[in-house]
């Protein structure tokens, strides 16, 4: 004798027939996809041929933090984020807000 599965089972089945579906490239209606990307702030301050200290004194971030950062020792929090990607983006606006 099947049992029936329940809703969540059905569900949860449902989207892992979805996401083998997607990860197949077939089409998967409703799907909505977000592109995301690390943030590194190592890459950024390089991207600018900055050195540490440079890099902390011009965007006004603690050299202990950024070190950190760039160690992984810490993680970027929300604002942090934002102000990488600001940066990164618009190096020479943000640098004379700075002064």
């Amino acid at each position: 004798m099947a049992e029936k599965m329940s809703f969540a089972a059905s569900e949860i089945l449902e989207g892992l027939n979805e996401a083998l579906m997607d990860a197949k490239g077939l089409p998967v209606e409703g799907l909505r996809k977000s592109v995301m990307y690390r943030v590194r702030p190592q890459e950024i301050r390089e991207g600018l041929h900055m050195s540490q200290k440079e890099f902390s004194r011009s965007f006004g971030i603690p050299l202990a933090t950024l070190r950190n950062w760039e160690q992984g020792r810490r993680k970027l929090d929300a604002t942090a984020l934002s102000y990488l990607k600001a940066i990164q983006k618009y190096p020479r606006e943000i640098m004379a807000a700075q002064n």
